[in-house]
């Protein structure tokens, strides 16, 4: 999530996302004159976003003469801008605990665990343990964890988070990653243990993996 800084203090490439988010579209040679730069300098500068996937480029239809490159945010570029969807959700959390009791919120972080664990289940399926983290590192990748799995030489597996979308809650609501973990077991049909915890203070979620006792 970007730092709301200054317009003296952005970097071009910034600049190039907020006046997207501003405008909506725009074309290269709209850009170049916003921002006084040479419109090799901003190619550059609009194709390393776009290999990144900040930014998307289409054809829009003038009434006369060629069709235009025209320039939009992606849904990776838009959530680049800051959101309060985490402050909102502890706002909730918190009446609805103050109202209910902290047995309801508990039981929400569990509901949404058990919807987890259905949804992940028919990827684990006929797969042995290499292949159910493999794919728990894809589902996660997905939802926005940065996650890597990897093997070391003593055959624990180790899968890393270098990103948790909902840390702002997690670091108030322990049920967050409790449930988490419950999940991973679950769907690993394996002994994990959480070495490290981005809602903890870590710099990342890292879990070692066993083959479960018996198997």
């Amino acid at each position: 999530m970007l730092i709301v800084k200054r317009e003296e203090e952005r970097t071009t490439r910034e600049r190039i996302l907020f006046m997207l988010k501003q405008q909506g579209t725009m074309t290269a040679r709209e850009m170049t004159a916003e921002l006084g730069l040479t419109g090799m300098a901003i190619r550059r500068h609009l194709t390393a976003l776009e290999q990144d996937g900040w930014i998307e480029v289409r054809e829009a239809r003038a009434t006369a003469g060629r069709p235009s490159a025209v320039y939009h945010l992606t849904v990776r570029g838009d959530s680049f801008f800051p959101k309060s969807y985490s402050s909102l959700t502890l706002e909730l959390l918190e009446e609805l605990s103050d109202s209910a009791g902290s047995g309801v919120v508990d039981a929400l972080f569990e509901s949404r665990r058990d919807k987890l664990l259905r949804s992940g289940q028919p990827q684990m399926e006929g797969q042995d343990l290499a292949g159910r983290v493999e794919e728990l590192a894809r589902i996660q990748n997905a939802n926005g964890y940065m996650a890597d799995a990897s093997k070391e030489s003593d055959g624990t597996y180790v899968l890393t988070e270098l990103n948790c979308p909902i840390v702002q809650v997690a670091s108030v609501y322990k049920q967050a990653c409790r449930c988490e973990l419950e999940l991973f077991r679950s769907l690993l049909q394996a002994d994990v243990e959480r070495t490290e915890c981005y809602a903890d203070g870590g710099k990342k979620c890292t879990y070692q993996i066993r083959e479960a006792a018996g198997n």
